[in-house]
């Protein structure tokens, strides 16, 4: 078995997806590193002849695709493609992403051999179309301090690019399948750390995300939607003085964000306010708790 499954979740974008793969395609040491490499189609609404065919071409490379009978969002997509793969090390890629470094493989398998607690793996990565660092999925709220370290130990990581061993979702379970999406990723992380894990960012391995430096032009539901998840994660994992104050300042952000959206902003507040009768509370103990004060997590907003 070789170490490293890829796990890519696409979705109306059939242009970005292939040209993902045949940057996959091109990284030194595939046929020694690569058991898989999985592409769900999310039952995207246009065409992606284009990627089955260069799939079709390519039969050397270690491709498997599929296409779901339905839209599964991010968190039940991932989930869907973790249930096929077979490797214990998995590699989740957004589709609009890129390996920057061609020896990229190598230092995943590096960065876990060299630190034996992580559990999963952050990496660094930067906008497509400027070359500058991705501030918003750096792995720490200390950008400015941290931006020029070459590894360290954190508390989150980015869903754009990162690796999982797959010991992690055997121990603490899947990405929380009532996130359809958003913040999925920190639900994930503090499971891990509350079972010993730890999250480690390595420079190492570089990523071009065609992301816009200007962000995704997101519709209010969907932005909603990420601060009732942000509340979630703090109800379920941190104290409650961190639950109230995730959740007053991310309703001041969908309020700016939605351009006064008071008939949303209202609807979040009936639904968080539902959390504590729909959510199990399980704070983290006092390992991780002195864990994410190590690494000076920032939690209350």
């Amino acid at each position: 078995m070789k170490p490293i499954s890829f796990v890519i979740i696409t979705y109306n974008r059939p242009e970005d997806a292939l040209a993902l793969a045949e940057n996959i395609s091109r990284l030194d040491g595939l046929d020694r590193w690569v058991e898989e490499v999985i592409i769900v189609n999310n039952q995207s609404s246009v065409s992606y002849g284009v990627l089955e065919d260069f799939i079709a071409a390519h039969p050397q490379a270690p491709f498997r695709y599929f296409v779901t009978e339905e839209n599964l969002g991010v968190s039940r997509g991932r989930n869907y493609a973790i249930r096929q793969s077979r490797a214990p090390i998995l590699v989740f890629l957004d589709d609009d992403a890129l390996f920057r470094n061609n020896d990229a493989l190598a230092s995943i398998v590096a960065i876990f051999g060299e630190n034996p607690a992580a559990g999963i793996a952050a990496f660094k990565i930067y906008y497509h179309s400027t070359g500058q660092m991705q501030v918003n999925a750096f792995p720490h709220k200390r950008f400015s301090a941290r931006k020029d370290w070459h590894h360290f130990d954190t508390y989150y990581f980015s869903g754009a690019a990162h690796a999982i061993r797959r010991e992690v979702f055997d121990e603490v379970g899947y990405y929380p399948e009532n996130f359809f999406y958003g913040m999925e990723e920190y639900d994930l992380s503090f499971r891990a750390l509350d079972r010993g894990y730890t999250i480690r960012y390595d420079d190492r391995v570089q990523i071009w995300h065609k992301e816009s430096p200007a962000g995704r032009l997101t519709p209010r539901d969907k932005r909603r939607g990420m601060w009732l998840n942000k509340v979630k994660v703090a109800w379920k994992y941190l104290p409650v003085r961190d639950f109230v104050s995730v959740g007053v300042s991310w309703g001041l952000w969908y309020l700016v964000k939605s351009k006064g959206d008071i008939g949303g902003f209202f609807r979040g507040w009936a639904a968080i306010f539902r959390i504590p009768r729909e959510e199990r509370r399980r704070p983290l103990g006092a390992a991780a708790r002195g864990y994410l004060k190590k690494v000076k997590a920032r939690l209350a907003y």
